[in-house]
């Protein structure tokens, strides 16, 4: 299989839990770390790709096979030629090492040994720190002492949380991810993530039956990080991203892709109206 930025196969390695995906943000090699082969989560976001998707927790995981397919991908893709093999010229390096996959990855009853073993693989096969280390978390879980003890693995390395915020109001989460989380949760889980390791904020911007985002719903988006600023929240930037692939949840006919300019235009008022630095990725 040749990889391209809208294939996210996770088993295009044929492996249980890692996987190669080509990342337009960093424009080269992103290594996934699956810990929800179940197809579980539990959010029910509009856009997932994920095809048939579940309620529920990760599932426990096998930390041997797990900790012997990280080692063996990852050395072959430093050391061997699958990167020539599979990966398109101009994209051949290996930027990450990112904890996402098919569900919430902190939902694993073995998130904080994952993290822990992670750490290690890395110390062993990049021990210069070249490679960044990143969790990609709806936040929802990180109150409970074993997420956070997972955390402390990822900052120790100088990793980063890439925390789901994709709509200002509870309506608007129940309509983007499914869950109509109270603004003041997702303010207690920004500044609970924030203040144990860096945190970036990732947001899915999308038109639902052909209707942008308008004003209001951008203004109360940013009124929420505002206050989750203002309780102690550190937001470190702004992921910005427009839909990319294909969507495998009921009700996707509803959703379509903005036009460029106007992600790029919502970047600009965010940094204007945040102070923050935004990554725009249509």
């Amino acid at each position: 299989m040749r990889l391209t930025t809208q294939t996210h196969e996770r088993d295009s390695a044929q492996l249980t839990y890692v996987y190669p995906v080509v990342s337009r943000r960093a424009g080269g090699v992103s290594v996934g770390i699956n810990l929800n082969p179940n197809n579980a989560c539990n959010w029910r976001c509009a856009y997932c790709q994920v095809e048939e998707l579940t309620l529920g927790p990760g599932p426990a995981l096998d930390l041997d096979l797990l900790e012997k397919e990280l080692r063996g991908f990852l050395g072959e893709l430093l050391h061997g030629d699958w990167m020539e093999r599979h990966v398109p010229e101009g994209s051949r390096r290996v930027n990450d090492v990112a904890l996402s996959g098919n569900g919430e990855p902190t939902t694993s009853p073995d998130f904080a040994p994952c993290m822990e073993l992670v750490a290690g693989v890395l110390d062993d096969l990049d021990p210069d720190g070249n490679l960044q280390t990143i969790l990609i978390s709806n936040g929802s879980q990180v109150h409970k002492p074993q997420v956070q003890a997972g955390l402390a693995h990822l900052a120790a390395r100088g990793g980063e949380v890439w925390f789901k915020l994709d709509g200002g109001t509870p309506l608007e989460r129940s309509l983007l991810n499914g869950m109509e989380i109270p603004d003041q949760k997702v303010i207690d889980n920004l500044v609970q993530c924030s203040s144990l390791v860096r945190t970036r904020l990732q947001v899915m911007r999308v038109a639902v039956d052909g209707l942008a985002p308008d004003e209001e719903s951008d203004g109360c988006w940013t009124a929420l990080v505002r206050s989750a600023q203002a309780a102690g929240a550190k937001v470190h930037d702004v992921l910005l991203y427009g839909l990319e692939r294909k969507v495998h949840q009921p009700g996707a006919e509803r959703l379509s892709k903005l036009p460029a300019e106007e992600l790029l235009a919502r970047g600009e008022a965010i940094k204007a109206e945040l102070g923050l630095a935004v990554q725009a990725h249509p």
